[in-house]
């Protein structure tokens, strides 16, 4: 099918990084008192600092989430609990991490990597405020001519 999006299915990988200056250079979000997406208490990465270890070894990204540390699984967890975790997990810390589904695009080669058309939001808007615009002169146009008929 041309012009279509897949999503993949998501990628659990392990992952072993070794803490520095920054910490592990990343932040989290979710657990059981803090969910980040509904119905799910697991852990997600906010963000990633810049030069930190995370960053460094580049397979960590923004919106993966955390099912394991050093062995630990992160279920049911509360959003101090877990960042305790991670603050004594010592200087190497072996995580296991779910990447967040990612979009395939199947089309022409000029199709654009964001998934956008090539006609324009800017573009749609002027066609439709023209049409309304000309709907309006229309109306005033007839309008005496319409109110005779009722």
């Amino acid at each position: 099918m041309n012009g279509s999006a897949k999503y993949t299915a998501p990628t659990v990988l392990g992952i072993q990084l070794k803490r520095g200056p920054q910490g592990l250079g990343f932040n989290i979000v979710g657990g059981l008192d803090q969910q980040y997406v509904l119905n799910d208490s697991g852990f997600y990465v906010a963000k990633i600092k810049q030069n930190g270890a995370a960053a460094l070894d580049g397979r960590l990204q923004e919106g993966d989430k955390i099912l394991a540390i050093n062995g630990h699984k992160l279920e049911n967890l509360s959003h101090s609990a877990a960042v305790e975790l991670f603050r004594s997990a010592g200087e190497d810390v072996q995580l296991r991490v779910q990447q967040r589904p990612t979009m395939a695009m199947n089309g022409p080669p000029s199709s654009r990597p964001d998934g956008g058309s090539s006609v324009s939001s800017l573009g749609i808007l002027v066609a439709v405020l023209g049409a309304a615009a000309a709907v309006t002169v229309l109306f005033m146009r007839f309008q005496p001519q319409l109110r005779r008929h009722f």
